[in-house]
């Protein structure tokens, strides 16, 4: 009785040309998930529970029940789904945490809140408890789109554009082929609406919930939402239109989330480089999955995701920052806290999009609590997580020549006041109090360095030590004694 009645408000609600939403045809088990999204607000009125050594506040408590209610409730089960016992929260929490690789305790704590805090897709994440009950995709490689109406915050062809070149995204690695209409009714329908715009998925306002687009299917399969509250850009800034629409042209697709953080499915939104964008292999793999692969790919490298614990892991650069070291590696770092159980793989455009999508060295130095990041012949300075506003600068400008293209590795020695920057198998010696640097640089990495080999990737200094990274090893270089008195794997600097 209940999906009758909701499917009879729902056509009440929405009409074709009326909304930009096609006539609905879910299946049960996505009627279901529809029912219990509306009403778990007055169902699931039991607590969370919550960390002892937390301090959460009520709003905050709300809000993490109303982040599991909508996106980790058991939508594929029915007749379970109205459950009031405190073990289906533990659960949903447990899912939860174990979805973005958290500390599964079912219960929850400042780290899981702050990951609940993040914008995202709309699309639940767990395979069994989302819109897909089965493996779909479309029967036809033609398919055709609509933009249906335009968000206020960029012009109409800054949102063609992006919407172009979104679903390029994927037509560039199958054979899917997507056409534009301007009227009608196509197989996926893009529109921009505000909290409940007409198919009883409800935004949320600004931040949360971005988007979110239905499976292949007839009448509203494929529709892609865009939640019009956001601020949507052609940038950095806000949320970028053309990343938020590739990733729900995956789902409509049929594609489910990825647990992959590098992947475009990952359902939180980072920002990544939009002008040079390539597909990740993970997303490559799904999408191929479905439809096979095309007959020319454009960018046949697709990036990795790199394994932290795998044994012949290299770095590309490494640097201490007030005690947290972060390790970069391809367009990623890993931020490692001494208080901290799991070191965390963030994307270097997420977190500072002014810099590049791989550097080449980095290092700390404390006594102006500046830390410098280094790719080609620039460089930048941060203070805490801030790039200072006078940078990038120009390698030449700290007394390299002109001629120098990169820098492979750096390190500051705080005992002599110097720091070492390493190109191939030389290195040069910078006096960071008087800005020169030392005569007789470059000198080779094998006359002075001995037992570190004759290149360095990475280098950063912790106490009486200089750690090396060489390939997959690292060294443990004693500046006293100017020795090596330890080689390990690299990967041991993440706990593998």
């Amino acid at each position: 009785m209940a999906l009758t009645l909701y499917k009879e408000a729902y056509l009440q609600h929405a009409t074709t040309e009326g909304s930009g939403l096609k006539e609905p045809n879910m299946t049960p088990i996505m009627l279901a998930g529809s029912v219990l999204l509306v009403c778990l607000g007055s169902c699931l009125s039991i607590p969370i529970p919550v960390e002892e050594s937390s301090e959460l506040a009520e709003n905050d408590l709300r809000f993490a029940q109303k982040y599991l209610s909508t996106l980790y409730s058991s939508a594929a089960n029915p007749a379970g789904m109205l459950r009031k016992s405190a073990n289906s929260v533990t659960a949903q929490l447990k899912e939860m945490q174990s979805f973005f690789g958290l500390d599964v305790t079912g219960k929850l704590d400042e780290e899981t809140l702050e990951v609940m805090k993040q914008p995202r897709c709309g699309v639940p994440d767990v395979g069994q408890y989302n819109f897909f009950p089965r493996k779909l995709k479309w029967p036809t490689n033609n398919l055709t789109y609509r933009i249906f109406n335009y968000t206020p915050d960029l012009s109409a062809a800054d949102v063609d554009r992006a919407i172009k070149k979104a679903l390029r995204v994927w037509s560039d690695v199958t054979p899917l082929n997507f056409t534009r209409l301007r009227s009608g009714t196509a197989d996926i329908m893009v529109s921009f609406g505000k909290k409940e715009h007409g198919d009883y998925y409800p935004f949320d306002g600004p931040d949360g919930l971005l988007a979110h687009a239905f499976p292949p299917g007839e009448r509203i399969g494929g529709d892609t939402h865009f939640d019009d509250d956001e601020t949507f850009t052609n940038d950095y800034k806000g949320y970028n239109l053309f990343i938020v629409a590739a990733h729900e042209f995956g789902h409509a697709l049929g594609l489910d989330h990825s647990r992959d953080p590098g992947s475009l499915m990952y359902p939180v939104y980072s920002y990544t480089e939009t002008g040079s964008f390539v597909l990740p292999d993970d997303d490559v793999q799904g999408i191929q999955e479905l439809y096979g692969p095309g007959n020319r790919d454009p960018n046949p490298k697709h990036p990795k995701t790199p394994e932290k614990c795998d044994p012949e892991l290299e770095i590309d650069a490494i640097t201490e920052l007030r005690g947290e070291k972060f390790i970069f590696k391809d367009r990623f770092f890993w931020r490692v806290h001494p208080q901290m159980v799991e070191a965390e793989l963030v994307l270097i455009k997420s977190f500072w999009p002014e810099l590049p999508n791989k550097i080449d060295a980095a290092y700390e130095y404390t006594q102006k609590d500046l830390v410098y990041i280094f790719k080609g012949k620039k460089f930048w300075a941060l203070n805490g997580y801030d790039i200072l506003s006078d940078y990038p600068k120009k390698l030449h400008e700290l007394g390299f020549p002109k001629t120098l293209k990169s820098i492979d590795a750096a390190v500051h020695n705080d005992a002599s006041g110097k720091t070492l920057f390493f190109t191939g198998d030389k290195y040069w010696s910078y006096d960071e109090e008087t800005m020169t640097i030392e005569k007789g640089s470059p000198r080779l990495i094998a006359d002075d360095l001995l037992g570190i080999g004759d290149k360095v990737d990475a280098a950063y200094r912790r106490g009486g030590y200089i750690y090396f990274f060489n390939g997959p090893l690292q060294y443990e270089y004693s500046i006293w004694s100017k020795k090596v008195t330890r080689v390990m794997k690299t990967n041991s600097l993440l706990w593998c």
